[in-house]
């Protein structure tokens, strides 16, 4: 018998809400996971360099996951994630491409 891949569970479109989503972006972590996933589409957790421990950085992308920001699935031993822009653009047109760009724009003054 063939084992069964690993799935995680992700709401369905009808189910994403707005506050979930902005709540999920409302930290500076998760944003900068966002913005590189716009920037280069699907990569493994372990691909993004954050400031923070392995299970920081698995909890934020647990509640980006949750919240219907991202979809990831198990490649062999790596868990790869990406955003789920057209579900996001359908149901809240705009609203990742504003948040990304008003980021980008953020880091540049900051910087």
């Amino acid at each position: 018998m063939t084992p069964q891949p690993r799935t995680l569970d992700h709401p369905d479109r009808s189910e994403i809400r707005l506050e979930d989503v902005l709540h999920a972006l409302s930290d500076p972590v998760r944003l900068q996971v966002v913005c590189f996933l716009a920037a280069g589409g699907e990569s493994s957790c372990s691909a993004i360099d954050l400031a923070v421990s392995k299970s920081t950085t698995t909890h934020h992308f647990r509640v980006l996951r949750e919240a219907g920001v991202i979809r990831q699935v198990y490649r062999g031993t790596a868990k790869m994630s990406s955003l789920r822009h057209e579900d996001l653009d359908a149901l809240f047109p705009g609203l990742l491409d504003t948040v990304v760009t008003a980021y980008d724009a953020q880091r540049a003054r900051l910087s």
